[in-house]
């Protein structure tokens, strides 16, 4: 549970030791736990904080400058970055609301004796993660690379359900893909869908680069047997990015297809209008001849000649409407 002490912007700020017990502490005793060489390290959980919480943590943890500056804007591009001895990581998070996907961003500090998260925009609260790692005891005689990595997890882990929800959509609309009247609305659908992918790969994709940095990291504040965690990590992005991936594939082929079943719909509509107008076209030639005012004209007295005309007419007409249903034209 949060202190009520802390600032509105401070989610979290606790202490844990080797032996997996959790003391919740204030930002001023920051320094006083790191003063103590006893294996524990402090995670701090921020969401959108001020300038003065950030300057707080920056004489607490010796962060350097552009990353705190970095920290500070929420229009970071996923990368890693390295500070001495410390890391500073920026990953792009996404979840539904209002059955829409919002984005935001995590920033994460990342030392030998802390880990500082950093939540702007839409992402989840890492409660679940702090509460994973209370539970596996265990994992934290690995310090901060144990909690950067049950956060980084949980990140990929997020994806998961959207992509889930992308594919549920999109087999839900190959059914109006295939209607046979044309709908506006699928193609807006299919439309939306596909920007969404772009964005959520736009997302997914850096991870990988950040995760497989991770998995191969010579740094001393990742131990071998931490890498094996991170490469499980990569193996899920990796997944969610092909999956994401072939969504995208299967969006452009929906909407090249619903354009050629349009098309060709159109051009069946143009067969059948120009047939009938084809058909329309003889009885229309043979009364303009005889419609004309002139006085020698053959047939023109004669006695049955008005039922010859008929007669020729309808034949012309049944004839060319056989050819022109022969040819599906009609």
């Amino acid at each position: 549970m949060k202190d009520p002490n802390l600032p509105q912007c401070v989610i979290n700020c606790a202490a844990y030791s080797r032996e997996g017990v959790r003391r919740d502490i204030s930002l001023d005793q920051i320094s006083d736990v790191l003063a103590v060489d006893d294996g524990s390290f402090v995670w701090v959980g921020l969401y959108e904080p001020d300038e003065g919480i950030l300057e707080k943590l920056q004489e607490e943890f010796c962060l350097h400058d552009l990353a705190i500056e970095d920290a500070h804007n929420a229009h970071q591009r996923p990368k890693i970055e390295t500070y001495g001895n410390s890391l500073f990581i920026v990953v792009h998070t996404a979840q539904t609301v209002d059955s829409h996907i919002r984005f935001g961003e995590t920033h994460l500090f990342v030392g030998p004796r802390y880990l500082v998260t950093v939540r702007h925009g839409a992402s989840s609260s890492y409660a679940s993660a702090r509460l994973r790692l209370e539970r596996e005891s265990e994992e934290l005689r690995h310090g901060p690379a144990s909690a950067l990595y049950v956060v980084l997890d949980m990140v990929v882990d997020n994806f998961t359900p959207i992509v889930d929800e992308f594919s549920q959509e999109l087999n839900e609309l190959e059914k109006d893909v295939f209607a046979e009247d044309f709908r506006k609305g699928t193609v807006e659908k299919l439309y939306d869908l596909k920007r969404e992918l772009t964005r959520l790969r736009m997302a997914v994709s850096p991870l990988q680069d950040i995760l497989g940095q991770l998995a191969r990291s010579r740094s001393a504040l990742i131990d071998e047997e931490s890498q094996l965690y991170f490469r499980d990590v990569l193996d899920h992005a990796v997944r969610i990015n092909e999956t994401t991936d072939t969504l995208r594939e299967m969006l452009t082929a929906a909407m090249s297809v619903n354009l050629s079943l349009v098309t060709i719909r159109q051009g069946e509509v143009v067969k059948r209008l120009a047939g009938w107008a084809a058909l329309l076209a003889a009885p229309t030639l043979i009364a303009s001849w005889y419609g004309m005012n002139f006085v020698h004209m053959p047939e023109l007295a004669g006695e049955h000649s008005y039922w010859i005309v008929i007669g020729v007419t309808a034949v012309v007409c049944v004839v060319l409407f056989g050819l022109l249903r022969r040819a599906k034209w009609l």
